[in-house]
């Protein structure tokens, strides 16, 4: 027999975020979506964060879902509070990265007319969503809800978003949480034909190469990936997005190929290879370069990717595959040990480990301005393998993806594909809710940010103060817009990019102190490690970010290039 009540339709709505793993939400109230708010102070169970910026709540709920493989959720009212999502809506669809943002909406009835704080954001946010819907009865809320969170999990993750009109927010419904559940997922096995074509082209090769991108970690195969590689002594690649898979230093890892974010033996393992099997890896320009027939050349690929249309979008495999990684990577592992012996591809790897021995950049600088390659050498060596980094867009993610090491899945976060200014601090703030969430709260988060980037959303400190989430930033500041003044050069020109004033610009110690927070500037590479660990230390006793603000040499360039045959290198070379 059913046990449903009647109740206000937006509790009924928090049952269900709370049924689906939700244990802490971050948003701005507004008049438009106060019903909700009623309801999660009536529910409880939900712990919420009052964010700065409706960005920031995006941004917090993006680095809590990467952090645990849950849904994060964003709220924000009607109007501006949801057009200001978009970036972070955007970012989070770039990356497959699930995400419930809900907002409010003027009244039904006022919709046609223009009322205040009325906008269609189901209209803006779609194209930048894997489902974007409004209300229209309050009976839908609770199917609604639960589809929203199996679409934003089921195949390639996402954002979705719905909106609920006020007066609908307003009503009761009859609902019996006692009967309902989540909706179940489908999952993408492999078609056991193809896996045993793919493993013909692998054993084929003489030369070959694993590229796992950031689906491989999505879908919680690291260890999947580690037993197929170890089996068939394979070298392997990552992708930005894949970085910390497995850790750096493994054997048979070869880096990250690319014409930014990359390292010099990955390219060159790249270039020598004859056969590419790539999983969870969607191909950015930033990795393959322009020229897609030098990426291609006469190499054979294996595209394997849980979203079918991923295949062929920008490199036409040899042989597509639509899976989930895991369940790939488990049956091409059964195959390979049905099939016996494997080919020795002793030369190959010897040859991988020697370029990865000798095509290296040098970090030991001991000049003044600093050399941003001795802040990454640093960094390296004084965090654990468990400390959780976050990195936005900028020379300081080029210099990060090529010289700092990770060491465990989902360690190493970056918004790899929008790219938006400002993403560090909001989502450490997110990275370290979901680490308490998991009983982890003590584990280190560090933010690596750019003096540019760090004031779009610096305003989300007084966020990270006022509900005691500490995390150390650690900021290379040139006071220059770095990255495009280097992309000007090739214009001829240095126009506009550079933010220098005054004696040093502005204060961004100051700027910590004015939100309550701490934070220390260097300008002596022999002083960063003693910063760091101070931070360290200051973040633990305040309970507060704490910022160590690097000055760096104002006009370095990071090693760039058009293709991945064609890197230019700007520093001396070991």
């Amino acid at each position: 027999m059913t046990r449903a009540v009647t109740m206000p339709v937006m509790q009924a709505a928090v049952h269900i975020l709370k049924d689906e793993g939700v244990d802490v939400a971050f948003g701005c109230p507004g008049a438009a979506i106060l019903p909700l708010y009623k309801a999660m102070e009536v529910c409880g169970g939900i712990e919420h964060l009052t964010v700065r910026h409706e960005e920031g709540a995006t941004h917090m709920a993006d680095g809590w879902a990467r952090t645990n493989g849950r849904v994060g959720v964003a709220i924000a009212t009607s109007g501006p509070g949801g057009t200001n999502l978009v970036t972070g809506l955007y970012t989070a669809f770039a990356d497959s990265i699930p995400m419930l943002c809900i907002t409010g909406q003027a009244v039904s009835g006022k919709l046609h007319q223009e009322a205040f704080q009325a906008v269609d954001i189901v209209s803006i946010a779609r194209p930048v969503t894997k489902w974007a819907v409004q209300i229209k009865e309050a009976a839908q809320i609770p199917w609604v809800f639960r589809e929203a969170f199996r679409i934003a999990r089921e195949g390639r993750p996402g954002p979705v978003l719905i909106d609920i009109p006020l007066d609908i927010a307003r009503q009761t419904i009859r609902y019996d949480a006692a009967t309902d559940a989540p909706l179940p997922l489908r999952t993408a096995p492999p078609h056991p034909p193809r896996v045993e074509a793919a493993l013909d082209l692998l054993l084929a090769a003489r030369r070959p190469l694993v590229l796992a991108g950031g689906g491989v970690i999505l879908a919680e195969a690291a260890d999947e990936l580690r037993a197929l590689v170890e089996h068939l002594r394979v070298p392997f690649q990552v992708t930005l997005m894949g970085k910390g898979v497995i850790e750096d230093d493994h054997e048979l890892h070869l880096g990250t190929t690319g014409i930014q974010t990359s390292q010099r033996y990955a390219n060159a393992s790249f270039l020598e290879s004859d056969f590419v099997l790539a999983v969870g890896a969607r191909f950015g320009d930033r990795h393959t370069g322009a020229d897609l027939s030098v990426y291609r050349g006469e190499r054979t690929f294996v595209h394997v990717d849980v979203e079918p249309t991923q295949l062929g979008k920008v490199i036409e495999p040899d042989l597509g595959i639509v899976s989930d990684a895991r369940l790939f990577l488990a049956a091409l592992l059964d195959a390979a040990k049905a099939r016996g012996s494997a080919p020795d591809y002793g030369p190959w790897t010897e040859r991988c480990r020697e370029l990865k021995r000798t095509l290296v950049r040098r970090e030991d600088f001991d000049a003044v301005p600093v050399k941003a390659p001795r802040v990454y050498k640093e960094i390296n060596e004084v965090f654990g393998a468990d400390t959780y980094f976050v990195t936005a867009i900028g020379l300081y993610q080029i210099w990060g993806g090529q010289h700092q090491k990770a060491h465990l899945p989902r360690r190493y976060q970056v918004c790899g594909q929008a790219g938006p200014l400002g993403w560090e601090v909001p989502a450490a703030i997110g990275v370290k809710k979901a680490l308490e969430g998991m009983g982890r709260g003590g584990t280190e988060v560090v933010g690596i940010v750019g003096d540019y980037g760090f004031q779009y959303t610096v305003e989300e400190l007084a966020v990270a103060a006022q509900y005691d989430v500490p995390f150390v930033l650690i900021m290379l500041n040139n006071e220059y817009l770095g990255l495009i003044r280097q992309a000007s050069r090739g214009y001829g020109m240095n126009y506009q990019v550079d933010i220098h004033y005054d004696e040093s610009g502005t204060d961004n110690v100051k700027l910590m102190e004015a939100y309550g927070c701490a934070g220390r500037r260097v300008t002596d590479p022999a002083d960063i490690r003693t910063a760091i660990e101070w931070a360290r230390k200051e973040a633990v006793s305040t309970s507060r970010p704490v910022l160590v603000e690097i000055m760096i040499e104002r006009e370095a360039n990071t090693p760039h290039g058009p293709d991945i045959d064609a890197v230019e290198e700007f520093e001396p070379l070991p």
